[in-house]
Protein backbone atom coordinates (compact mmCIF):
# COMPACT_ATOMS: atom_id res chain seq x y z
CA UNK A 1 0.00 0.00 0.00
CA UNK A 2 1.35 3.44 -0.93
CA UNK A 3 1.81 6.24 1.59
CA UNK A 4 -0.12 9.42 0.66
CA UNK A 5 1.84 12.64 0.24
CA UNK A 6 0.86 16.19 -0.61
CA UNK A 7 1.91 19.26 -2.57
CA UNK A 8 0.59 22.56 -1.26
CA UNK A 9 0.07 25.87 -3.03
CA UNK A 10 -1.67 29.15 -2.42
CA UNK A 11 -4.09 28.20 -5.23
CA UNK A 12 -4.99 24.97 -7.02
CA UNK A 13 -7.16 24.79 -10.14
CA UNK A 14 -8.87 21.39 -10.44
CA UNK A 15 -10.10 21.95 -13.99
CA UNK A 16 -13.37 23.57 -12.93
CA UNK A 17 -12.82 25.62 -9.78
CA UNK A 18 -10.05 27.20 -7.71
CA UNK A 19 -9.09 26.07 -4.21
CA UNK A 20 -7.36 28.63 -1.99
CA UNK A 21 -4.51 27.75 0.40
CA UNK A 22 -4.98 24.11 -0.51
CA UNK A 23 -3.17 20.81 -0.73
CA UNK A 24 -3.15 18.28 -3.55
CA UNK A 25 -3.03 14.88 -1.86
CA UNK A 26 -1.41 12.13 -3.92
CA UNK A 27 -1.85 8.39 -3.63
CA UNK A 28 1.02 7.03 -5.71
CA UNK A 29 0.16 7.82 -9.38
CA UNK A 30 -3.33 9.16 -8.65
CA UNK A 31 -4.92 12.18 -7.04
CA UNK A 32 -6.53 11.29 -3.73
CA UNK A 33 -8.24 14.63 -3.08
CA UNK A 34 -7.80 18.38 -2.72
CA UNK A 35 -8.18 19.66 0.84
CA UNK A 36 -7.39 22.73 2.96
CA UNK A 37 -3.69 22.93 3.76
CA UNK A 38 -4.49 23.46 7.44
CA UNK A 39 -6.27 20.09 7.62
CA UNK A 40 -3.34 17.95 6.46
CA UNK A 41 -2.27 15.22 8.92
CA UNK A 42 0.87 16.22 10.79
CA UNK A 43 2.68 13.03 9.78
CA UNK A 44 2.08 13.36 6.02
CA UNK A 45 5.05 14.15 3.77
CA UNK A 46 4.37 17.59 2.31
CA UNK A 47 6.10 19.71 -0.32
CA UNK A 48 5.18 23.36 0.11
CA UNK A 49 5.37 25.62 -2.94
CA UNK A 50 6.25 29.19 -2.01
CA UNK A 51 4.39 30.93 -4.83
CA UNK A 52 2.46 30.35 -8.03
CA UNK A 53 -0.27 27.73 -8.36
CA UNK A 54 -1.00 24.15 -9.45
CA UNK A 55 -3.07 23.21 -12.50
CA UNK A 56 -3.79 19.98 -14.40
CA UNK A 57 -1.10 18.87 -16.84
CA UNK A 58 -1.42 20.15 -20.39
CA UNK A 59 -2.66 17.87 -23.19
CA UNK A 60 -1.35 18.54 -26.72
CA UNK A 61 -2.82 16.68 -29.70
CA UNK A 62 -0.40 18.00 -32.34
CA UNK A 63 3.32 17.78 -31.60
CA UNK A 64 5.63 17.22 -34.55
CA UNK A 65 8.79 17.29 -32.46
CA UNK A 66 10.84 18.73 -29.63
CA UNK A 67 14.24 18.51 -28.00
CA UNK A 68 15.95 18.51 -31.38
CA UNK A 69 13.90 15.55 -32.66
CA UNK A 70 11.29 15.58 -35.42
CA UNK A 71 9.15 12.43 -35.45
CA UNK A 72 9.47 12.12 -39.25
CA UNK A 73 13.26 12.02 -38.85
CA UNK A 74 13.55 9.77 -35.77
CA UNK A 75 11.03 6.94 -35.84
CA UNK A 76 12.14 5.32 -32.59
CA UNK A 77 11.02 4.93 -28.99
CA UNK A 78 14.02 7.06 -28.02
CA UNK A 79 12.85 9.80 -30.38
CA UNK A 80 9.35 9.74 -28.93
CA UNK A 81 10.79 9.85 -25.40
CA UNK A 82 12.87 12.92 -26.31
CA UNK A 83 9.84 14.71 -27.75
CA UNK A 84 7.70 13.97 -24.69
CA UNK A 85 10.47 14.99 -22.27
CA UNK A 86 11.08 18.28 -24.11
CA UNK A 87 7.44 19.30 -23.81
CA UNK A 88 7.11 18.09 -20.21
CA UNK A 89 9.47 20.92 -19.24
CA UNK A 90 6.76 23.31 -20.41
CA UNK A 91 3.91 21.57 -18.58
CA UNK A 92 2.66 19.06 -21.16
CA UNK A 93 1.93 15.72 -19.50
CA UNK A 94 0.14 13.97 -22.39
CA UNK A 95 0.76 14.46 -26.10
CA UNK A 96 0.30 12.90 -29.50
CA UNK A 97 3.58 12.82 -31.45
CA UNK A 98 2.54 13.85 -34.95
CA UNK A 99 3.79 12.43 -38.23
CA UNK A 100 3.66 14.90 -41.10
CA UNK A 101 2.73 13.56 -44.57
CA UNK A 102 5.26 10.93 -45.63
CA UNK A 103 5.57 7.59 -47.42
CA UNK A 104 3.68 4.42 -46.43
CA UNK A 105 6.98 2.96 -45.21
CA UNK A 106 7.62 5.92 -42.89
CA UNK A 107 4.02 5.72 -41.64
CA UNK A 108 4.51 2.03 -40.83
CA UNK A 109 7.71 2.84 -38.95
CA UNK A 110 6.00 5.61 -36.96
CA UNK A 111 3.18 3.26 -35.98
CA UNK A 112 5.69 0.59 -34.93
CA UNK A 113 7.56 3.14 -32.80
CA UNK A 114 4.29 4.27 -31.22
CA UNK A 115 3.37 0.68 -30.34
CA UNK A 116 6.78 0.15 -28.73
CA UNK A 117 6.46 3.46 -26.84
CA UNK A 118 3.12 2.23 -25.50
CA UNK A 119 4.69 -1.02 -24.29
CA UNK A 120 7.60 0.89 -22.74
CA UNK A 121 5.27 3.27 -20.89
CA UNK A 122 7.03 6.40 -22.15
CA UNK A 123 5.94 9.22 -19.79
CA UNK A 124 3.64 11.65 -21.58
CA UNK A 125 3.01 9.46 -24.63
CA UNK A 126 -0.76 9.39 -25.29
CA UNK A 127 -0.87 7.95 -28.81
CA UNK A 128 -0.16 9.07 -32.37
CA UNK A 129 -1.45 11.73 -34.72
CA UNK A 130 -0.96 11.02 -38.43
CA UNK A 131 -1.37 14.37 -40.19
CA UNK A 132 -1.77 13.22 -43.78
CA UNK A 133 -0.97 12.01 -46.37
CA UNK A 134 -4.66 12.12 -47.37
CA UNK A 135 -4.90 15.90 -47.72
CA UNK A 136 -5.65 18.56 -50.32
CA UNK A 137 -2.73 19.69 -52.47
CA UNK A 138 -4.42 23.08 -52.79
CA UNK A 139 -4.10 23.49 -49.00
CA UNK A 140 -0.84 21.60 -48.49
CA UNK A 141 0.87 24.18 -46.30
CA UNK A 142 4.34 22.80 -45.52
CA UNK A 143 3.40 19.23 -46.50
CA UNK A 144 5.23 17.77 -49.50
CA UNK A 145 2.71 17.73 -52.41
CA UNK A 146 4.54 14.78 -53.98
CA UNK A 147 3.53 12.63 -50.99
CA UNK A 148 -0.13 13.69 -50.75
CA UNK A 149 -2.56 11.07 -52.13
CA UNK A 150 -6.11 9.71 -51.76
CA UNK A 151 -6.82 7.09 -49.10
CA UNK A 152 -6.83 3.48 -50.28
CA UNK A 153 -8.16 0.32 -48.66
CA UNK A 154 -4.58 -0.53 -47.68
CA UNK A 155 -4.25 2.84 -45.92
CA UNK A 156 -7.45 2.42 -43.91
CA UNK A 157 -6.55 -1.19 -43.06
CA UNK A 158 -3.16 0.03 -41.76
CA UNK A 159 -4.82 2.55 -39.45
CA UNK A 160 -7.49 0.17 -38.20
CA UNK A 161 -4.88 -2.48 -37.37
CA UNK A 162 -2.74 0.09 -35.52
CA UNK A 163 -5.57 1.47 -33.42
CA UNK A 164 -5.90 -1.70 -31.33
CA UNK A 165 -2.27 -1.36 -30.20
CA UNK A 166 -2.20 2.34 -29.33
CA UNK A 167 -3.84 4.31 -26.48
CA UNK A 168 -5.20 6.76 -29.08
CA UNK A 169 -4.87 7.22 -32.81
CA UNK A 170 -5.82 10.44 -34.58
CA UNK A 171 -5.58 11.15 -38.28
CA UNK A 172 -6.02 14.39 -40.20
CA UNK A 173 -7.70 14.02 -43.60
CA UNK A 174 -9.25 16.26 -46.26
CA UNK A 175 -12.61 15.82 -47.96
CA UNK A 176 -10.80 15.79 -51.32
CA UNK A 177 -8.85 12.62 -50.41
CA UNK A 178 -11.27 10.49 -48.36
CA UNK A 179 -14.92 9.48 -48.60
CA UNK A 180 -17.53 9.64 -45.84
CA UNK A 181 -17.65 5.82 -45.92
CA UNK A 182 -13.91 5.63 -45.23
CA UNK A 183 -14.27 8.09 -42.36
CA UNK A 184 -17.11 6.03 -40.88
CA UNK A 185 -14.99 2.84 -41.04
CA UNK A 186 -12.12 4.58 -39.22
CA UNK A 187 -14.40 6.02 -36.57
CA UNK A 188 -16.09 2.65 -36.01
CA UNK A 189 -12.62 1.23 -35.30
CA UNK A 190 -12.02 3.83 -32.59
CA UNK A 191 -9.84 6.21 -34.60
CA UNK A 192 -10.28 9.95 -34.03
CA UNK A 193 -10.71 11.64 -37.41
CA UNK A 194 -9.84 15.32 -37.81
CA UNK A 195 -10.47 17.38 -40.93
CA UNK A 196 -7.62 19.60 -42.09
CA UNK A 197 -5.50 20.79 -45.01
CA UNK A 198 -8.79 20.87 -46.88
CA UNK A 199 -10.10 23.20 -49.59
CA UNK A 200 -13.63 21.77 -49.64
CA UNK A 201 -16.78 23.78 -49.12
CA UNK A 202 -19.07 23.87 -46.12
CA UNK A 203 -21.35 20.99 -47.21
CA UNK A 204 -18.49 18.57 -47.94
CA UNK A 205 -16.89 19.27 -44.57
CA UNK A 206 -20.24 18.74 -42.86
CA UNK A 207 -20.57 15.41 -44.69
CA UNK A 208 -17.38 14.16 -43.03
CA UNK A 209 -18.66 15.38 -39.67
CA UNK A 210 -21.90 13.51 -40.27
CA UNK A 211 -19.80 10.41 -41.02
CA UNK A 212 -18.14 10.66 -37.60
CA UNK A 213 -15.20 13.06 -37.86
CA UNK A 214 -15.01 14.95 -34.57
CA UNK A 215 -12.12 17.40 -34.96
CA UNK A 216 -10.70 20.22 -37.03
CA UNK A 217 -6.93 20.60 -37.42
CA UNK A 218 -5.43 24.08 -36.71
CA UNK A 219 -8.36 26.44 -37.33
CA UNK A 220 -7.92 29.07 -40.11
CA UNK A 221 -4.70 27.46 -41.36
CA UNK A 222 -4.58 25.36 -44.55
CA UNK A 223 -8.35 25.36 -45.09
CA UNK A 224 -11.06 27.04 -47.15
CA UNK A 225 -11.99 30.35 -45.57
CA UNK A 226 -15.30 31.93 -44.56
CA UNK A 227 -17.10 34.15 -47.08
CA UNK A 228 -20.65 35.38 -47.37
CA UNK A 229 -21.48 33.06 -50.24
CA UNK A 230 -19.50 30.02 -49.12
CA UNK A 231 -18.82 29.55 -45.36
CA UNK A 232 -16.04 27.09 -46.20
CA UNK A 233 -14.24 24.92 -43.72
CA UNK A 234 -13.86 27.76 -41.22
CA UNK A 235 -17.63 28.21 -41.19
CA UNK A 236 -18.21 24.46 -40.82
CA UNK A 237 -15.71 24.28 -37.95
CA UNK A 238 -17.41 27.03 -35.98
CA UNK A 239 -21.02 26.17 -36.81
CA UNK A 240 -20.93 22.39 -36.34
CA UNK A 241 -21.57 21.47 -32.72
CA UNK A 242 -20.08 17.97 -33.02
CA UNK A 243 -16.65 19.28 -34.05
CA UNK A 244 -13.85 20.10 -31.60
CA UNK A 245 -11.37 22.55 -33.05
CA UNK A 246 -7.60 22.87 -32.61
CA UNK A 247 -6.08 26.36 -32.44
CA UNK A 248 -2.42 27.43 -32.67
CA UNK A 249 -2.14 30.42 -30.35
CA UNK A 250 1.30 31.77 -31.20
CA UNK A 251 0.14 35.09 -32.68
CA UNK A 252 1.51 34.18 -36.13
CA UNK A 253 -0.84 31.45 -37.33
CA UNK A 254 -3.96 33.32 -36.21
CA UNK A 255 -4.44 37.02 -35.38
CA UNK A 256 -5.44 37.57 -31.74
CA UNK A 257 -8.72 39.21 -32.76
CA UNK A 258 -9.55 36.27 -35.04
CA UNK A 259 -8.95 33.93 -32.09
CA UNK A 260 -11.31 35.96 -29.92
CA UNK A 261 -14.00 36.01 -32.62
CA UNK A 262 -13.72 32.26 -33.18
CA UNK A 263 -14.00 31.44 -29.49
CA UNK A 264 -17.11 33.59 -29.19
CA UNK A 265 -18.62 32.10 -32.36
CA UNK A 266 -17.98 28.40 -31.71
CA UNK A 267 -21.19 26.36 -31.62
CA UNK A 268 -21.24 23.76 -28.81
CA UNK A 269 -21.07 21.23 -27.43
CA UNK A 270 -17.79 21.04 -29.38
CA UNK A 271 -14.94 23.16 -28.03
CA UNK A 272 -11.91 25.03 -29.29
CA UNK A 273 -8.74 23.61 -27.73
CA UNK A 274 -5.08 24.63 -27.90
CA UNK A 275 -2.42 22.79 -29.87
CA UNK A 276 1.21 23.78 -30.38
CA UNK A 277 1.99 22.18 -33.78
CA UNK A 278 5.49 22.28 -32.33
CA UNK A 279 8.56 21.22 -34.28
CA UNK A 280 11.95 19.91 -33.17
CA UNK A 281 13.17 23.37 -32.13
CA UNK A 282 11.33 23.35 -28.78
CA UNK A 283 13.80 23.19 -25.91
CA UNK A 284 16.80 23.86 -28.17
CA UNK A 285 18.77 26.74 -29.68
CA UNK A 286 18.71 25.27 -33.19
CA UNK A 287 18.13 27.76 -36.02
CA UNK A 288 17.17 25.33 -38.81
CA UNK A 289 16.38 21.69 -39.54
CA UNK A 290 15.20 19.46 -42.38
CA UNK A 291 11.74 18.09 -43.25
CA UNK A 292 11.29 15.81 -46.27
CA UNK A 293 14.54 17.19 -47.67
CA UNK A 294 13.52 20.85 -47.25
CA UNK A 295 15.08 23.44 -44.93
CA UNK A 296 12.92 24.80 -42.12
CA UNK A 297 14.18 28.15 -40.80
CA UNK A 298 13.69 29.44 -37.26
CA UNK A 299 13.62 33.20 -36.72
CA UNK A 300 11.54 35.74 -34.84
CA UNK A 301 9.50 33.14 -32.95
CA UNK A 302 8.26 31.30 -36.03
CA UNK A 303 9.28 28.51 -38.40
CA UNK A 304 9.09 28.79 -42.19
CA UNK A 305 10.12 27.10 -45.39
CA UNK A 306 12.63 29.08 -47.43
CA UNK A 307 9.73 30.63 -49.38
CA UNK A 308 8.20 32.00 -46.17
CA UNK A 309 5.43 29.38 -45.76
CA UNK A 310 4.73 28.67 -42.10
CA UNK A 311 6.04 25.20 -41.22
CA UNK A 312 4.68 24.13 -37.86
CA UNK A 313 5.24 26.36 -34.85
CA UNK A 314 8.03 27.37 -32.50
CA UNK A 315 5.59 27.09 -29.61
CA UNK A 316 5.19 25.33 -26.27
CA UNK A 317 1.86 25.01 -24.45
CA UNK A 318 2.75 27.35 -21.58
CA UNK A 319 3.50 30.09 -24.12
CA UNK A 320 0.22 29.39 -25.94
CA UNK A 321 -1.61 29.84 -22.64
CA UNK A 322 0.11 33.17 -22.01
CA UNK A 323 -0.76 34.42 -25.50
CA UNK A 324 -4.41 33.41 -25.23
CA UNK A 325 -4.85 34.87 -21.75
CA UNK A 326 -2.79 38.06 -21.98
CA UNK A 327 -3.03 39.02 -25.68
CA UNK A 328 -6.44 37.62 -26.63
CA UNK A 329 -8.03 38.30 -23.25
CA UNK A 330 -9.60 34.90 -22.60
CA UNK A 331 -10.43 34.22 -18.95
CA UNK A 332 -7.66 32.21 -17.26
CA UNK A 333 -10.01 29.39 -16.20
CA UNK A 334 -11.20 28.89 -19.78
CA UNK A 335 -7.70 29.23 -21.19
CA UNK A 336 -6.46 26.48 -18.87
CA UNK A 337 -9.37 24.22 -19.84
CA UNK A 338 -8.49 24.76 -23.50
CA UNK A 339 -5.03 23.34 -22.77
CA UNK A 340 -6.14 20.52 -20.47
CA UNK A 341 -9.72 19.30 -20.14
CA UNK A 342 -10.98 20.02 -23.65
CA UNK A 343 -8.22 18.22 -25.59
CA UNK A 344 -8.35 15.32 -23.12
CA UNK A 345 -12.09 14.97 -23.67
CA UNK A 346 -11.61 15.25 -27.43
CA UNK A 347 -9.55 12.04 -27.57
CA UNK A 348 -11.45 10.33 -24.75
CA UNK A 349 -8.50 10.36 -22.35
CA UNK A 350 -10.29 9.62 -19.07
CA UNK A 351 -8.80 11.14 -15.94
CA UNK A 352 -6.66 13.68 -17.77
CA UNK A 353 -7.07 17.44 -17.77
CA UNK A 354 -8.55 17.47 -14.27
CA UNK A 355 -7.40 17.05 -10.67
CA UNK A 356 -10.09 14.92 -9.06
CA UNK A 357 -10.14 11.77 -6.91
CA UNK A 358 -8.70 8.82 -8.87
CA UNK A 359 -7.56 10.96 -11.79
CA UNK A 360 -3.93 10.58 -12.86
CA UNK A 361 -1.61 12.80 -10.85
CA UNK A 362 -0.48 14.81 -13.89
CA UNK A 363 -0.05 18.45 -12.92
CA UNK A 364 2.03 21.58 -13.36
CA UNK A 365 3.36 24.27 -11.07
CA UNK A 366 2.87 27.62 -12.83
CA UNK A 367 4.31 30.95 -11.78
CA UNK A 368 2.05 33.97 -11.49
CA UNK A 369 3.41 34.94 -14.91
CA UNK A 370 2.21 31.58 -16.31
CA UNK A 371 5.68 30.11 -16.72
CA UNK A 372 5.94 26.34 -16.16
CA UNK A 373 8.20 25.77 -13.15
CA UNK A 374 7.85 22.02 -12.59
CA UNK A 375 5.83 19.14 -14.01
CA UNK A 376 4.59 15.90 -12.43
CA UNK A 377 3.51 12.86 -14.48
CA UNK A 378 1.74 10.04 -12.62
CA UNK A 379 2.78 11.66 -9.34
CA UNK A 380 6.48 11.81 -10.20
CA UNK A 381 8.22 15.19 -10.49
CA UNK A 382 10.28 15.65 -13.64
Amino acid sequence: MSTPSAVTASRIFDGKTWHEDAALVLDDAEVARIMPRADLPAAMAVEQLADGFLVPGFVDLQVNGGGGVLLNNDLTVSGIHTICAAHAKYGTTALLPTLITDTPEVTDAAIAAGIEATKAGVPGFAGLHLEGPHLSIARKGAHDPALIRPMTDADSDRLIAARAQLPALMTTVAAESVTPAQVRALVDAGIKVSIGHCDAGYDDVRALADAGATMITHLFNAMSQFTGREPGMVGAALNTGSLNVGLIADGFHVHPEAMALAIRAKQGPGRIFLVTDAMSSIGTDMTEFMLNGRRILRAGGKLTLEDGTLAGADLDMATAIRVLHTKVGIDLDETLRMATLYPAETIGRTGAGILAPQSRADFVWLSEGLEARRTWIAGQPL
